[in-house]
């Protein structure tokens, strides 16, 4: 059950941050998800690196977003402009 929560939780995080961030993000359901649970292991390791979460400890659904977010404006800046 665990790994289904994670993909569950991923795309939702993924479409959240898709649909937040402006411009058009063509990419198809496997790397939304992608997105969406690398989002909250950057999240999850960025608040550990600022004392605000526990090792262990899931990051929360907005910081998972915001992480999400960083990881697609990287994106839009440094591989998508190749």
């Amino acid at each position: 059950m665990g790994i289904a929560y994670t993909i569950l939780i991923g795309f939702v995080v993924g479409v959240i941050a898709r649909f937040i961030y402006p411009g058009a993000q063509p990419m198809n359901w496997v790397w939304t998800i992608l997105l969406g649970v690398g989002g909250a292991i950057a999240a999850g390791l960025g608040g550990q690196a600022l004392g605000l979460y526990q090792p262990g400890q899931p990051a929360s659904l907005v910081s998972s977003v915001i992480g999400a977010l960083v990881l697609l404006f990287i994106y839009n800046r440094v591989i998508a402009k190749k």
